[in-house]
């Protein structure tokens, strides 16, 4: 599972205008409807905001992973998001989230998305490659750091 082949330059905002877990999800899914991933926004929408309320997916050391499975989706998708201030994600560590990490795929690529969540949790076990993405400007700054790590440069 290559990172690279679900996001790009233009899924990635750093920083977020929202500053709240729903508006974050919202904004984050409309990247991904922007740049032609996904056709209905509403549904990818409700079914991330339903898994989070489930469970958070706020994991710890700044980072959560909100992701959800909707059909019409051609394949996985991921968008990110830096907030501007680190903020409130009801993470199980009970520490403010700095980067938000959303997967959109559909319902049968089970699979897929697991592997999707896995390497993103892989990656951001690096607390030096984590700090770095932390203190990264700018999306093209983001998507530079993931293109080193997945590519091994």
């Amino acid at each position: 599972m290559n990172l690279l082949d679900l996001i790009s330059p233009a899924t990635i905002r750093a920083p977020l205008l929202a500053t709240d877990k729903k508006g974050v999800i919202e904004e984050l899914v409309d990247l991904l409807v922007a740049d032609g991933k996904v056709d209905d926004s509403s549904s990818l929408k409700e079914a991330v905001w339903t898994r989070e309320q489930t469970r958070t997916t706020g994991i710890g050391h700044g980072l959560a992973i909100p992701h959800g499975k909707c059909a019409g989706l051609c394949g996985l998708s991921m968008a990110i998001g830096k907030p501007s201030e680190p903020m409130d994600f009801e993470a199980i560590d009970g520490q403010p989230v700095r980067l938000i990490v959303l997967l959109a795929s559909p319902p049968d690529r089970t699979s897929d998305h697991i592997q999707a969540l896995a390497r993103v949790s892989r990656l951001m076990t690096s607390e030096s490659f984590r700090q770095e993405v932390y203190d990264a400007e700018g999306p093209d700054e983001i998507y530079a750091l993931i293109e080193r790590q997945e590519t091994g440069g």
